[in-house]
């Protein structure tokens, strides 16, 4: 059973994978997207549906950090895609989640690369299947290991 602080941080994984999501889609700035999120999402309740409290500095780490270091995180994920496979032809929300998990291994070294990699594999599998979990998994292990060791 996961303890209130893991649970936050997993809340807040959640939501930063959304709201770059919408970054993505919308073209919404970095202040304006982290001010609805704040205001409007993080531990809210929305149609019924009570979203989970969010560590909120954690949250605007991943989702700031993402930003700022977009292109660096992108060419890393592109060094481990296969041959046959560009950016581009990952899903969105895939390619979120990613994103937020080569950021939590490059720039968080107080996580775990085992807590990153089954965090975002438990992401990944609220949007997909089993698939595309271990796909997740296996992009991120191989980023750790050329950035952890």
């Amino acid at each position: 059973m996961k303890s209130r602080n893991s649970k936050s941080r997993s809340a807040a994984r959640l939501a930063a994978v959304q709201a770059l999501y919408q970054m993505d889609m919308e073209k919404v700035g970095l202040a304006r997207l982290l001010d609805e999120f704040h205001a409007h999402r993080l531990g809210a309740e929305i149609e019924d549906a009570q979203y989970a409290d969010a560590e909120v500095d954690f949250f605007d780490d991943v989702v700031a950090g993402v930003d700022a270091r977009r292109e660096e995180i992108d060419a890393l994920i592109e060094s481990k895609l296969g041959e046959m496979w560009k950016m581009g032809r990952l899903d969105k929300t895939m390619l979120q989640i990613l994103r937020c998990g080569t950021y939590e291994i490059i720039a968080r070294a107080d996580v775990p690369t085992g807590a990153v990699i089954d965090e975002y594999m438990d992401v990944a599998h609220a949007f997909f299947d089993k698939k595309d979990a271990k796909f997740v998994n296996g992009l991120l292990d191989a980023v750790a290991k050329d950035v952890r060791g």
